[in-house]
């Protein structure tokens, strides 16, 4: 079972996007590794955010040195939520070009048509 975000799925081909099924080649699917690398980077940056912003408050830069180097916000990827690919990554929609082209010609996102001129 494959669960993303709080929707379930039964099997490994089936991906939920915020209550919708679709169907995605497994080619289009990043390693779970790097995955969860980005989310462990994500929580090392939450947990000393407070601590480097009063380092950058006092400019205390040896301080900031010390801290770990996933500290950084920069380092952290954004990420397709659907595929888990960090390339061609579409802010606003949250998900990576390929997913988006997938999801707009179904219909499957409010408000966007395939322009035509």
């Amino acid at each position: 079972m494959v669960r993303i975000g709080r929707q379930r799925c039964n099997t490994h081909e089936t991906i939920c996007f915020r209550g919708v099924f679709r169907y995605l080649p497994r080619s289009f699917m990043a390693k779970t590794s790097w995955v969860n690398r980005n989310e462990r980077k994500r929580a090392t940056v939450k947990k000393y955010s407070a601590l480097r912003a009063e380092l950058k408050a006092k400019k205390d830069y040896s301080g900031l040195a010390q801290l770990p180097r996933d500290a950084s916000p920069t380092r952290v990827v954004n990420r397709c939520q659907v595929t888990g690919r960090r390339r061609a990554f579409i802010r606003r929609f949250k998900i990576s070009r390929l997913t988006f082209r997938e999801l707009a010609s179904s219909g499957l996102i409010p408000g966007v048509t395939k322009s035509s001129w």
